[in-house]
């Protein structure tokens, strides 16, 4: 998976922490209200919350393997390659310094 992506999934993740915080508040805030409708509305925002956060958890875990196993391949690739990374830093670093001595 390419870092964009999982960037992207991350940033999904974090989205959905706080539309389910934000429901659940929602939920608390109501909590007084009165009327069939309204309590049949809760019980169904309740059940989506429930599977939403069974779902983000699951979302997180694959996140997580996946950065393990981009971290592993990196490791074993500066392993097997030192010399090769070595000059790629040196190089991004070049990079970084001319942009940043420009400004």
């Amino acid at each position: 998976m390419n870092t964009t992506s999982e960037v992207n999934t991350q940033k999904l993740v974090a989205d959905l922490r706080v539309v389910v915080a934000d429901a659940e508040e929602l939920l608390r805030a109501t909590a007084g209200q009165a009327g069939e409708k309204i309590s049949v509305a809760r019980e169904r925002i309740q059940a989506s919350l429930a599977a939403a956060r069974i779902k983000l958890s699951d979302a997180e875990q694959a996140v997580r393997e996946r950065s393990k196993q981009a971290a592993s391949a990196a490791d074993e690739y500066v392993n097997d390659h030192p010399w090769t990374a070595v000059g790629v830093a040196a190089g991004i670093g070049l990079v970084i310094g001319l942009l940043i001595g420009r400004r």
